[in-house]
């Protein structure tokens, strides 16, 4: 771990990376990381980081070219969990109410009805988000950020644990409507999945070549257990030096002189929901620097808007963070 040195290096006192943690949350964890690395060949990172998402109580944002395992990623993880499970194809035809649900008149009782949509489900896999309409798209946020949905006026509660996980292909444009910042601010995190190593590839066409292997995954947990583990996760401890260092990454995004609109602090907490989810999977009951410093690629970077002229030189979000990261001294352990 890199260290710095600070003003008073004595005055923190961390906590030994030895202690009792939480193992029973650790083992659910890596059996789900286990799970979808069964299908997801070669990507162990991108594995991690999903699975931290969902402990984290956040969404994810899955975005890569065609081909290259976004939504095997999403439906692995999903059937990785005993829970319910909504699949959405974003069309630009989609309606709000065919995402959120709408109330009926029903002739029998002579009464109004309400008929839940796909989000009412435990994980909500929405495929191609990005080919909605704006209308549509801003019918998730109430749900993402709240866990709740309002119809006519009556706010109905989300199951728990919930998580959105949605793909979108970031090089076709024609007939697609960018996530607007509000949208993308509600994702936790944004992977890019990449293409695989030439020994992953080999194995892919292996497995995968002679039938559906995702067919053939069975749940290793679920959503009960999910969600005693988070409540579990958000009593990791994270002190006073992890917390100045974790708002001081959001706030140096605000006056990056390439970046035209920084991380909010709803990026700060969801920093913070991923440090403590990242350090219950390793075994630890606090968080450490590392765990803020291995998430912020992936946690902020999407939140961010750069200068035009920033964009024209060929910068981007993730070279800002890792500058960022460069310059700026972290706890000393």
């Amino acid at each position: 771990m890199t260290t710095t040195d600070q003003t008073d290096p004595g005055s923190t006192a961390w906590p030994s990376s030895d202690g009792p943690g939480h193992p029973e949350v650790s083992a659910i964890l890596e059996s789900i990381v286990a799970n979808v690395s069964s299908v997801v060949a070669g990507k162990a990172d991108v594995v991690e980081l999903a699975v931290t998402a969902l402990f984290a109580e956040g969404h994810l944002l899955v975005e890569d070219v065609p081909g290259v395992g976004k939504t095997l990623l999403a439906k692995a993880l999903a059937r990785s969990v005993d829970c319910s499970v909504a699949r959405v194809q974003f069309t630009p035809d989609l309606l709000p109410s065919d995402v959120t649900g709408v109330t009926v008149y029903a002739p029998d009782t002579g009464t109004f009805e309400f008929r839940p949509g796909p989000v009412f489900a435990n994980i909500v896999l929405g495929d191609e988000i990005n080919r909605a309409g704006p209308k549509t798209q801003s019918a998730l946020l109430e749900s993402m950020e709240e866990r709740t949905v309002t119809i006519d006026g009556v706010t109905h509660e989300l199951a728990s644990p919930f998580m959105v996980i949605a793909t979108q292909n970031p090089i076709e444009l024609e007939g697609t409507y960018p996530l607007p910042e509000a949208q993308r601010d509600r994702f936790l995190m944004r992977v890019a999945i990449g293409y695989p190593h030439q020994d992953d590839e080999l194995e892919i066409l292996r497995t995968h070549g002679g039938g559906d292997r995702l067919a053939s995954l069975r749940p290793v947990t679920d959503a009960a257990a999910v969600a005693a583990a988070i409540r579990t996760i958000r009593t990791v401890t994270t002190t006073e030096p992890i917390e100045r260092y974790l708002i001081a990454l959001c706030r140096a995004t605000r006056s990056h002189p390439d970046v035209e609109l920084g991380a909010s602090p709803r990026a700060a907490l969801a920093l913070l929901r991923a440090s403590r989810a990242l350090a219950a999977r390793a075994g630890r009951d606090h968080v450490v620097p590392d765990d803020v410093k291995r998430l912020a690629p992936h946690v902020l970077p999407h939140r961010l808007i750069l200068r035009p002229e920033a964009e024209l030189a060929g910068h981007d979000a993730n070279s800002v963070i890792e500058d960022i990261l460069d310059g700026l001294p972290a706890p000393t352990e």
